[in-house]
Order: C-alpha cells, then structure tokens, then sequence
C-alpha cells in the first residue's frame, strides 16, 4: 500500500505523522470519505468542494489547490492499482505544540490520502438489512460546529456507535435536541411509508451526503418519485414499511429492525432493492477516470 502524505508516497509501514500534529492532538482538520468504482473516482468534485468548505468552516487553509488535490487523490489511486476502492482524504492544522492556539502550527495543513479496499457491513447484512437503535447520545446543535463539518472529531459518532454493537445492533440513530431524526453514525437515513420517501432536511441538523445527493436524484429521474426532505421523530419511522441508509462507506443498505421494532415484513422492501440497483448500476458508469483507456 502507498500513502500519500504532503506530496510524497509512502509505504504503509512508513506512513507517519508528528505527534505534536493538531489532528492528532485535537483532532484539529477534516475529512472525507471518497469511493472509486470500476476505475473511476465517484463525484470527486462533489467532494473536494464539501472539504474545502469544512475548511473554511474551521479557519483552515488547503496546502493545496483543487485541482492539485484531484490529481493526488486520483494518482493514489492508481499507486495502489485499485479499481474499486475507499479512499480517506485528510486534511490536519499541521505540526504545533501542546497548546489549543492554532497560530503555533507551523507551516501548511498537511494532506493524507489513503486508498484502500473497504467492507463497511458483509455483503450479506445488504440482503438481510440492518438492525438500528436510537441512541442516547444527541446530535451536536447548531450553536456548535454544524454537523455539516466533517471533522476530525468524531468521538460523539463513535460513541453511539458503540452504543448500538452494546445493545446488539448494528448502526444507531442520533436524534438533534428537539427529539427529531437527523441521521446515523455514518449514514444518511431515508424511511418509505404509502410509496413515498421521506429525508431529514439539512435543517434538522445533518451532513449534505453525496451519496444522499445522488439517491435523491435517483428518485426524482428515474424512479419519478421525489424525495420528501422533512421532520420527523422515531415514531413515524417505526411505521415505516421501509427504511434505508446511504453513506459512501456504507452506499444504500435496508434497516429492518429499530429498537426492536420490525421495520415491513422484517426484510429489505421493494423500494429499497431497486434503489440499490440504480445507485450501484449509475456509480460504476460515473465518475473522474483513473485509468487511460483500455487500462
């Protein structure tokens, strides 16, 4: 495996950051999650322009341009002569000292891209689905950093995701602080009631989700059933016939259980499959090519 760090490629076992890096101190940076299928990177546009408005959002400044940063994320791929991969871009305040004033980090942000083969779940919880709870634990508010930062600081997430493998379960739902549902440890959350489909609003306190992005045009253009951005508390899910996650590590997975409610039939439904197909099918056509042809 090779790693690209700050312009340079190493091999895994030589892949190393300064401990006195901020991210690692405080988790001082951001990130995203990037996948590539069938030889081409899947809205990597989309991505680059939400990390540099994480950016932003924390005083950060890219080491490097866009477009620098597409050519590295596409040439680490190919270094690692993937196909299909998961591709983690980081991007951290850079080496500092022990204190929290972000002007003793000297020099530029540093960039890490790591490419690799990923399983979130085993490809047979995509034809069983997922068991789901709702966790304890509530989504940050908008009068802290907006849920649409992707930061380093992911312990609130990890947290009820250790709250739900506790309680047996598989992913957990965070709800923001007026009890309404905003979206999961890793996922965006979507529930199927009388042929419609239902999406928490950016409102309710949620991450724009690229691959939420796409499903929602799947719906709209293919599917010619548009997806419904509104509020809603776990009561209205439990009467769900169905419920699906999207994410890019995870894609489009059924929920068939949450909180030991039985979500339909207790199996993937109908809508659920054809979404997945659709998604799976347009992600493998689409996408920035890593490859020259016939590669």
């Amino acid at each position: 495996m090779k790693i690209y760090i700050d312009g340079a490629f190493y091999d895994k076992d030589e892949a190393k950051v300064s401990v006195f890096d901020h991210g690692l101190l405080y988790g001082d940076g951001v990130f995203e999650g990037i996948r590539a299928y069938n030889g081409r990177v899947f809205r990597l546009k989309e991505h680059l322009s939400r990390i540099e408005a994480s950016a932003k959002a924390v005083y950060l400044e890219l080491p490097q341009t866009l477009k620098k940063i597409e050519e590295a994320v596409i040439e680490t791929v190919r270094q690692n002569r993937l196909r299909d991969a998961y591709i983690r871009l980081v991007v951290t305040r850079g080496m500092g000292d022990l204190g929290l004033d972000m002007r003793k980090c000297r020099g530029n942000a540093s960039l890490i891209i790591i490419a690799d083969k990923i399983e979130l779940y085993p490809q047979a919880y995509y034809e069983k689905g997922l068991d789901l709870v709702v966790s304890t634990i509530r989504q940050r508010g908008p009068d802290q950093l907006p849920a649409q930062v992707k930061s380093l600081n992911y312990l609130a997430n990890i947290l009820a995701r250790a709250e739900a493998t506790r309680a047996g379960a598989h992913e957990a739902i965070l709800l923001n602080h007026e009890g309404y549902v905003t979206e999961c440890t890793g996922d965006n959350i979507f529930f199927v009631r009388d042929g419609r489909i239902f999406t928490p609003p950016v409102s309710a306190g949620i991450l724009e989700g690229i691959t939420r992005q796409a499903i929602i045009e799947i719906c709209r253009d293919d599917l010619n059933n548009p997806v419904v951005e509104s509020l809603f508390t776990p009561a209205e899910i439990f009467r769900a016939q169905e419920v699906f996650l999207s994410g890019t590590g995870a894609e489009v997975i059924g929920a068939v259980k949450i909180d030991g409610h039985l979500i339909g039939n207790g199996q993937p439904g109908p809508l659920t499959r054809k979404i997945v197909s659709l998604f799976r099918a347009y992600a493998g056509a689409s996408g920035v090519p890593v490859y020259s042809e016939g590669r």
